[in-house]
């Protein structure tokens, strides 16, 4: 049987915080422009955008979930 995980409504609109998001897009921006990340930049911008995912995710399961339950 499959294990549910109740997620609290306050975590499920939680962004990154504008700072944050503005910094991923710089760092983004300049590896795109071909410009070499240092190691501590690119990990950096690595665990962003899993953050980033891990956000989306919770998101779309939660309108996901809302969809059904109405």
């Amino acid at each position: 049987m499959p294990e549910i995980i109740e997620i609290p409504v306050e975590l499920t609109h939680f962004r990154l915080p504008e700072a944050v998001q503005f910094r991923l897009q710089l760092l983004l921006d300049r590896q795109d422009a071909g410009e070499r990340l240092s190691v501590s930049e690119r990990q950096e911008a690595e665990g962003l955008v899993e953050l980033a995912e891990f956000l989306s995710l919770l998101q779309l399961r939660s309108q996901r979930i809302t969809k059904y339950n109405n």
